[in-house]
């Protein structure tokens, strides 16, 4: 055989044997999930470190910026850092300040690989406590490093590499990130895209919302600065299919182009049009804040805002003033269409304002008990929609602050708002005096959204439909100036870019607010109970605050309810408990056992068993069960069934406190042994602090070590024995099993859950 023939055999067969190439990675096959199981617990939202946002490709070649959204006392406003809305590719946002993580630097690697090998280098020890000067509080002085300052970083910083402070990637997930980043780091964006069924829907929605005509144009702003934050969904659509309104400046069947402002009130300038746009990205828990459309919806809306003949001549403007007062903007729209409208989904107006979309909320959260629930006021007997007279009255006196932010005058507006405010409350209270009495029939009673629960954990806060835990200490009973002036002052108004004069004034007017929903509770109490029950609310400085702010409540006005003088807001909710048990979401055995089965009577015999050994722990003040002194806000138990199947309940910490009306010092009317615990199935925060896992069989061990637990030392037993440290092997198995139980329960509401507040126990 020729020499020739033998080398090009020889060729074949070397050819033949050589190992295949390595497939291309692809970033949303390869990357993205990885990121979304690793990174976007903590690199998600406005409170990621660095700014840094893994949850889509837009957000990872945006990259990291050394300037923090949250900044309570900068003293100017700062340009805002939307992903998707306020620059668009790596090289627009840097022109924004933010560097690149993902590009390689000479011979250096990419920031993002240098702190992933950082953090492979020194691995925390399994299951262990992380070390005690090893800073992981939120509040926590980020580094940021450029690639130029991370030899450095890495010097000072030992332990601080990526994933920081929790178990780390496996080799696989390493070693895929590793080579991507290596090969140049590519992203291409997944672009979210409707399904047929939704685009239908999408169609019909932007019609009504830029149909032609000026009540038409008046009801699509009032409609778009009320849905601005939501994640919409459709009838029939795709799982995990979510939009956003938004103002664009195409019209429908164009490609979607934002128009960026500050606010969603804000003038956007040129012609615009209402454009409903597919969220991309990673769902994260924490700003998923849902609203349904569909066909029922759509007539819903048309019914409320088209079915009167109320016409208007001219459409208002934009500006301070229209933004300060949404009650004067769009009064020619009938008040019991814009208060029917929010009543109808109620829960989602108050998610808006009490959970948020900001991930960092103490601003608002620490003006509201740790625990309480939220009725409404019918609108047939609400004042502000039934008589026109007193409405025209009230109206100018419901304007809001936080427009303008200069520092030096933050005391002059505040208390032009307040004396505003106080009028308001006064011209109210004369008006419900000479009103009939309130009755059981003017409590709202129009779906399961009338009754809620609210929870605060700290600097976050949760919403749930039903009256969840033992009796709180307050209620609040809101009218439709209550909800609608919450919602303007703490969703649309609120700039988390603003300054510390912005944050101040929505922070003190949200405690007049607050203050004006507790108020108009005590008109349904008896008129001798209410100086006490408020007394109870606004204790030690809490008094002065109500000498200095608060307009003086009605002790003489009777109630139509026969409640006792002994107790009548206990008489009141077990009264409410049992006329709208109907429309109670979430009835409480386990808080609220009355007749000795504390558990759901629904479930297995082993959670049944289960339930009613956990409700030892529930109700129960701080003062006699120590273990509460130890246990963070949100802690999460995972209790094992022998069949494999597994429940998973949300153990929150109440914290009480003498009152919450001022906006510092609040560690000063903590009052620890006041505390209590609130038990119940289901996920109930988007930031767990701590996970237990334990097997049905281990309930009572655990209860018990958790009742002898008296001191830090002995609770660190239990840590040991039943605790999921960050640190765990398995850490992210349990940590993500908590959103699949929200996906198995509530699958329109499951986003990835956030380990910032995840505390090292």
């Amino acid at each position: 055989m020729p020499l020739r023939t033998l080398a090009a055999l020889f060729v074949l067969l070397m050819l033949w044997l050589r190992p295949a190439a390595a497939e291309e990675l692809s970033y949303s096959r390869d990357i993205q999930p990885i990121f979304t199981q690793k990174c976007v617990a903590c690199h998600a939202c406005y409170d990621s470190p660095c700014q840094l946002n893994l949850g889509s490709a837009e957000g990872a070649a945006r990259g990291a910026s050394k300037l923090p959204v949250y900044d309570g006392g900068r003293t100017r406003a700062q340009d805002t850092t939307r992903l998707y809305f306020d620059a668009h590719g790596a090289a627009a946002w840097q022109r924004k300040g933010f560097h690149s993580v993902l590009d390689a630097s000479g011979a250096q690697a990419a920031l993002m690989a240098r702190m992933l090998e950082l953090g492979r280098s020194s691995p925390p020890q399994a299951n262990a406590k992380l070390p005690a000067d090893l800073d992981i509080d939120i509040n926590r002085l980020n580094q940021c490093a450029l690639p130029t300052e991370f030899d450095d970083y890495a010097r000072k910083h030992a332990r601080a590499g990526m994933p920081f402070a929790v178990t780390g990637l496996s080799e696989a997930e390493y070693q895929t990130l590793q080579r991507w980043l290596a090969e140049g780091g590519k992203v291409q964006e997944q672009v979210v895209q409707p399904s047929a069924a939704e685009a239908r829907q999408v169609a019909e929605w932007e019609t009504l919302l830029n149909a032609p005509g000026a009540r038409e144009t008046l009801v699509g702003r009032w409609l778009f600065e009320h849905l601005f934050l939501a994640h919409l969904y459709f009838d029939g659509g795709e799982t995990g299919h979510f939009f956003q309104l938004v103002r664009s400046r195409t019209p429908s069947g164009q490609p979607i182009d934002p128009i960026a402002s500050r606010r969603p009130n804000d003038d956007p300038g040129n012609t615009f049009y209402y454009r409903l746009w597919p969220i991309q990205g990673v769902i994260v828990h924490k700003t998923h804040i849902t609203y349904p459309l569909g066909a029922a919806k759509l007539a819903r809306v048309k019914e409320l805002f088209y079915s009167g003949d109320w016409a208007v001549d001219q459409v208002p403007g934009y500006g301070a003033q229209r933004r300060a007062n949404p009650f004067e903007t769009f009064q020619a729209i009938p008040a019991q269409a814009r208060y029917q409208f929010m009543l109808d989904n109620a829960e989602y107006f108050v998610r808006t304002f009490i959970r948020g979309p900001v991930c960092r909320g103490q601003i608002a959260t620490d003006v509201i008990r740790d625990n309480f629930w939220a009725l409404f006021q019918d609108p047939a007997h609400d004042l502000f929609i039934a008589d026109a007279q007193y409405r025209e009255q009230a109206t100018p006196l419901l304007a809001m602050p936080g427009q303008f932010d200069e520092i030096g005058d933050l005391l002059g507006l505040w208390r032009t708002y307040r004396d505003k405010r106080n009028e308001y409350e006064a011209l109210r209270m004369q008006a419900y005096a000479d009103a009939p009495p309130p009755s059981w029939a003017h409590i709202w009673t129009g779906n399961d959204n009338a009754l809620l629960s609210i929870f605060r954990q700290f600097d976050s806060a949760s919403v749930r439909k039903g009256l969840i835990g033992e009796v709180p200490q307050t209620i609040w009973w809101m009218d439709y100036p209550l909800l609608e002036r919450t919602y303007y002052q703490l969703v649309v108004n609120f700039d988390v870019f603003g300054n510390v004069s912005h944050q101040a004034q929505t922070r003190l007017y949200f405690d007049l607010i607050r203050n004006g929903a507790e108020v108009n509770f005590l008109r349904l109490m008896p008129a001798d109970s209410r100086a006490a029950l408020l007394g109870d609310w606004y204790q030690n400085s809490g008094k002065i605050k109500m000498w200095l702010d608060y307009q003086s409540i009605d002790k003489d006005t009777p109630t139509a309810l026969r409640l006792p003088e002994q107790d009548p807001k206990r008489a009141f909710a077990n009264e409410l408990l049992t006329r709208y048990a109907g429309l109670n979401a979430r009835p409480d055995p386990i808080n609220r056992c009355s007749d000795g089965r504390c558990y759901r009577p629904n479930v297995a015999p082993e959670l049944q068993n289960a339930e009613q050994v956990l409700s030892r722990l529930v109700s129960r003040p701080a003062a006699g069960l120590r273990v509460i002194d130890q246990l963070p806000e949100a802690t999460l138990l995972r209790v094992e069934l022998p069949d494999g199947r597994r429940e998973v309940y949300s153990l929150l910490r109440n914290r009480a406190h003498s009152n919450v009306a001022f906006m510092l010092g609040e560690e000063l009317r903590y009052q620890a042994g006041l505390d209590t615990l609130t038990l119940y199935p289901g996920v109930l925060s988007s930031y767990p602090n701590f996970i237990f896992n334990l097997k049905s069989t281990e309930v009572e061990d655990f209860v018990s070590a958790m009742e002898r637990a008296k001191d830090a030392a002995a609770f660190e037993q239990v840590a040991t024995r039943w605790g999921i440290r960050r640190t765990h092997p398995q850490f992210w198995f349990y940590f993500h099993d908590l959103a699949a139980q929200i996906r198995e329960t509530e699958p329109v509401e499951a986003g990835e859950l956030d380990m910032n507040r995840y505390q090292n126990l």
